[in-house]
């Protein structure tokens, strides 16, 4: 453990103990905690071989998660492969602020689509705890809806998620999907697009940008493509009174302000993370009774 932390911080891993922790607690296949009731044990040599590959694989970028198959969102465990982007903190204020919103309503909000689900970590944790709400989840890539799929089998919320495959609103046209039915206007859309601009790859760390899957990152040269298309073709499948709530850069809140026309849209409020940006940005389509009025 000493010998990695020292590799890790001369190789700049951040949180160098950490990481050394979950990679050795990985593979001993033990939970963190239990490596300061083993410290007499003395690993096999097939433990150790399992380590020091995934430690040279850490020391050149790749992320622990990624080595785990495994990241923990909302108190919660989720596999995450290459396919999809790796859960962050900062989107669980998206949850947080949907769960606020959806109990606030009294049962006036009651479905939420997930638009570019990836590990399906937002529809999942929505699922856990709003249990009268239908929800729906769909993604561009196969493969990330193969492990969403995974991940509400594990949480036991697999009967209470749609999922399907398909480039956001169009996965839940009917054409999309071989004729069968499509459902109506959602009362809540939520995502986590893609939002770095294409200009900034050079500057973006370089276990993010050579590791995560691109299409989940990049969005067009200043990062807006997907958002702006999401907040242009929302109304079409929102209901009047519905809500969009959407993750974005810490650095975008007053460019993406700029994307909602105040005639179609009110109520626009922006909500901060931990470190106070403003991360998520929330808005009504006009048309409809407030559901929290």
């Amino acid at each position: 453990m000493t010998w990695t932390r020292a590799y890790f911080d001369r190789k700049n891993v951040e949180s160098s103990r950490l990481c050394a922790e979950i990679l050795l607690a990985h593979a001993l296949q033990c939970d963190r905690i239990n490596l300061y009731t083993r410290f007499e044990e003395s690993p096999s040599d097939d433990v150790l071989r399992a380590f020091r590959e995934s430690v040279r694989q850490a020391g050149e970028g790749k992320p622990i998660a990624y080595l785990t198959g495994e990241k923990e969102f909302f108190s919660l465990a989720f596999e995450v492969t290459p396919d999809v982007l790796i859960p962050r903190p900062e989107t669980e204020v998206l949850v947080e602020r949907t769960i606020d919103l959806v109990r606030k309503s009294a049962g006036a909000l009651r479905s939420i689509v997930d638009l570019g689900t990836g590990s399906g970590c937002i529809a999942i944790a929505l699922a856990k705890h709003l249990p009268d709400v239908e929800l729906f989840a769909s993604d561009v890539s196969d493969a990330a809806v193969a492990v969403a799929k995974r991940n509400a089998e594990r949480h036991d919320v697999a009967q209470r998620i749609a999922f399907r495959s398909g480039d956001w609103f169009e996965a839940w046209s009917e054409a999309s999907h071989n004729g069968s039915a499509a459902p109506g206007a959602f009362d809540v859309m939520v995502s986590n697009p893609p939002y770095i601009g294409t200009a900034q790859a050079g500057s973006l760390a370089a276990n993010v940008r050579d590791f995560e899957p691109h299409v989940a990152l990049f969005s067009g040269e200043d990062g807006l493509a997907a958002p702006r298309r999401l907040v242009r073709d929302a109304p079409g499948h929102v209901r009047a009174g519905g809500y969009l709530a959407m993750e974005i850069a810490f650095d975008q809140a007053d460019a993406a302000r700029e994307l909602f026309d105040v005639g179609v849209w009110g109520e626009i409020v922006f909500h901060r993370d931990g470190l106070n940006h403003k991360r998520v940005v929330q808005a009504r389509l006009r048309g409809g009774p407030s559901p929290n009025a």
